[in-house]
């Protein structure tokens, strides 16, 4: 039985329930003995392994409100990747769709290098040297594989160390930028960006909206609102900079932005900047220089090296660390950098001539010089050692001789015989001047006693000679409508008869005042202007004191009126104005000699009797030894103004001493402290240079009053005859009439 059970089971169907009622172990005994085939040990094989997948199964709670709340969470994590998935494919598709945009709106990259809205002005001296510069400077195109490989280095490794290995944003940079700024007390977009060199061109070229004139009040307004660090614009600054990437390479982005930054001093582009500080190409520079113009970068301004080398020399040796720790140069090349750091070309470091580039950008047309949308070159006549010698002269006589803390002012002007101008001081700030007020040709100011060569002119042109009497007694001169007037001389004495040169010599004012009305108000007011000197002349007798106002600009160009033998002179010191690249001038002046005021025979009686102030009269302190020298002293009633005006064979300087307040100065005369300048800055001019003799009369003897003169005749005492034929008296008469 027991057989026929156990074949009617192997024979039969398979159990459906004891079969799990009994442990593995046991199944498998029993299985042992069996002489079973292969196939139900396969099936009992694919019931233990399910067996073990039911096992391991995670058990259902049997709680309702856990199996509801766990397939809430569920429901609600498969919605916001859903939704996640889905807005982010959205969001890339808008962003492709607005880099595509921008894409195809990108310009070639030729047409972003140069985004300058005016132009520049290049002003050279009389050498053809730059010695100025005016506008937005940009040195010319150059690209990433034209500028030296330091430079290139340098801008990568202290702008954006990952420039070429990122698509235009750099999420690594924008979060180490807010950790900084958090650490530093700020909030996460204030201070650092994170910007990228990408990005920081896109944010040079405002996103690719031009300047309009008409929507932004100035240029000034449209750059600041290209800066503005909002989040948009930062949003937008990220898809502009990944369209770049698309569309131009990684050197023509670094190209680009080596020619729109601005790196301080007027300075666009790495090109003019490496012009402007160093005197040659981006091509040239060397490992210390490429620093210096890469820190510029952080703050163009702050730290140029024509405002303060040292600051910009230290920026520099960040550079240099950043270059050696970025594998671009190696520590003997870093050390010898630092040891030997950049300086400024001789150009730069003068800094010369400010006041003379102001004043000569005023020479041109507004739309070629000021306002020009075009670069243009200004040849001058400037002179830099001229200049130098001034500023020297002036530095030296307020640390030397004039009391600390002094709030008084000084101009000065160098000038050759034909109005030429060689230097110009407008005031005691020497360095980084652009807009400054010019006291040489902007203050108006009484000339005093500077003003009678002018008076003797006329006298000596009419008649007069220099060796004429002349009666320096008390007089009292009616003035219609202001009643008496009984000039002074500066000693309050009265001399008696002297020589009109010993007249001058000593500044007198009486016989000034004798001279003027004998000859006239009228003709001494047009010698004055015919010589140059342009502004409202006084009416009355106080004329001949120099009561009228006048410029240094002014005053120097008439005398030197009087060395060039009586011709008038304009002053001038634009030779030439022209395109940048071009050869064909657009406007042009020779020189600036004029008509012909007094007879040549009367200027040089007249550079005599000036000669003689400054050899023995109140002049005396501008003397030079072994260069012969003429001028006069100017002293304003409460000592307001005080000039010295005197020149050499070559050269004619004048100098202005005041306060801008026209406050009076204390114990200053034109005689003094302008004599000081005078004589320093002449010094310095004339230093290994041959002295030349003045074209002057030379007379047997000074002049001498003879010991029969009576003193009736000394105010009568001028000349008749051929004499006061003169070239004056020409002009006059074709004017109203008379013999020609």
């Amino acid at each position: 039985m027991a057989g026929q059970g156990g074949t009617g089971r192997g024979s039969g169907k398979k159990r459906l329930v004891a079969e799990r009622r009994y442990p593995a172990a046991t199944r498998a005994n029993s299985n042992s003995n069996s002489n079973s085939n292969a196939k139900p040990k396969t099936a009992r094989t694919k019931s233990t392994r399910k067996t073990t997948r039911r096992a391991s199964a995670p058990k259902r709670s049997s709680n309702i409100f856990v199996r509801v709340f766990g397939g809430l969470i569920r429901w609600v994590l498969r919605l916001v990747w859903l939704t996640f998935s889905r807005v982010a494919l959205a969001g890339a598709v808008v962003l492709g769709l607005a880099i595509f945009y921008i894409y195809t709106t990108l310009p070639p990259f030729s047409e972003l290098l140069d985004g300058r809205a005016r132009g520049s002005v290049t002003l050279t001296d009389r050498e053809g040297a730059v010695f100025a510069w005016r506008g937005e400077q940009f040195g010319g195109q150059i690209t990433a594989d034209t500028v030296s490989p330091y430079l290139k280095n340098a801008i990568v490794a202290t702008e954006d160390k990952r420039f070429y290995k990122h698509l235009g944003v750099s999420p690594r940079g924008v979060a180490s930028a807010v950790k900084i700024n958090l650490s530093e007390g700020r909030g996460p977009l204030s201070g650092h960006g994170g910007s990228t060199l990408t990005q920081q061109v896109a944010k040079l070229l405002c996103l690719g909206v031009p300047f309009d004139p008409t929507e932004w009040k100035n240029q000034t307004a449209y750059e600041a609102d290209c800066r503005q660090g909002s989040m948009v614009r930062k949003i937008k600054e990220a898809v502009y900079a990944m369209a770049m990437e698309v569309r131009y390479s990684k050197n023509e982005i670094l190209s680009i932005y080596m020619n729109r930054a601005y790196l301080g001093a007027g300075a666009n582009g790495f090109e003019a900047a490496s012009q402007r500080y160093f005197g040659k190409s981006a091509a040239q520079v060397n490992i210390a220089e490429s620093a210096m113009l890469a820190g510029l970068l952080t703050a163009p301004s702050r730290f140029a090296p024509t405002s303060n080398l040292k600051r910009s020399q230290e920026r520099a040796g960040i550079v240099l660390l950043l270059m050696n720790q970025q594998g671009y140069i190696t520590d003997a090349e870093r050390a010898d950098a630092k040891a030997h750091p950049a300086v400024l070309s001789d150009a730069a470091e003068q800094r010369a001539g400010g006041y003379f580039a102001d004043w000569v950008m005023g020479a041109g047309p507004d739309f070629l010089t000021r306002e020009t949308t075009e670069d243009v070159v200004i040849d001058t006549t400037f002179d830099p050692r001229l200049q130098t010698a001034a500023e020297d002269a002036l530095t030296w006589v307020f640390e030397n001789k004039v009391k600390e803390g002094s709030k008084a002012q000084a101009a000065i002007v160098i000038m050759s015989a034909d109005g030429a101008v060689r230097g110009m001081v407008g005031g005691r700030k020497l360095r980084g001047i652009t807009g400054g007020f010019n006291r040489a040709t902007q203050a108006n100011r009484q000339p005093g006693s500077a003003f009678k060569p002018f008076v003797y002119a006329t006298a000596l042109d009419m008649g007069w000679s220099y060796d004429s009497p002349i009666l320096d007694e008390p007089i009292t001169v009616k003035i219609p409508g202001s009643g008496d007037w009984s000039p002074q001389n500066y000693d309050r004495k009265f001399h008696g008869l002297v020589t009109v040169t010993d007249a001058l010599r000593h500044s007198y004012n009486i016989p000034a005042v004798k001279l003027a009305m004998d000859v006239g108000l009228e003709n001494v007011r047009t010698v004055a202007q015919m010589f140059g000197i342009e502004s409202d002349l006084a009416q009355g007798p106080a004329l001949a004191l120099g009561a009228s106002e006048s410029t240094l600009l002014e005053m120097t160009g008439a005398y030197a009126g009087i060395l060039n033998g009586g011709s008038s002179v304009t002053p001038y010191g634009l030779r030439s104005l022209r395109l940048k690249g071009e050869t064909d001038e657009l406007m042009g002046q020779d020189g600036g000699l004029g008509e012909r005021v007094i007879t040549p025979a009367s200027a040089e009686q007249l550079i005599y009797m000036m000669y003689n102030v400054v050899q023995n009269g109140t002049g005396a302190r501008a003397r030079l030894e072994g260069v012969e020298v003429a001028g006069k002293t100017g002293t304003t009633q409460a000592a307001r103004d005080a000039w010295f005006m005197g020149f050499t064979a070559d050269y004619v300087v004048g100098v202005w001493m005041g306060y801008d307040d026209n406050s009076p100065l204390t114990g200053v005369t034109g005689g003094g402290l302008p004599a000081d300048i005078w004589h320093e800055t002449m010094k310095r001019v004339h230093a290994g240079q041959p002295a030349n003799p003045l074209p002057m009369l030379r007379p047997s003897a000074p002049p001498q009053i003879p010991a029969n003169t009576s003193p009736s005749v000394s105010n009568s005492g001028r000349p008749s005859g051929d004499k006061a034929q003169n070239v004056l008296g020409d002009i006059l008469s074709s004017i109203f009439g008379g013999k020609n």
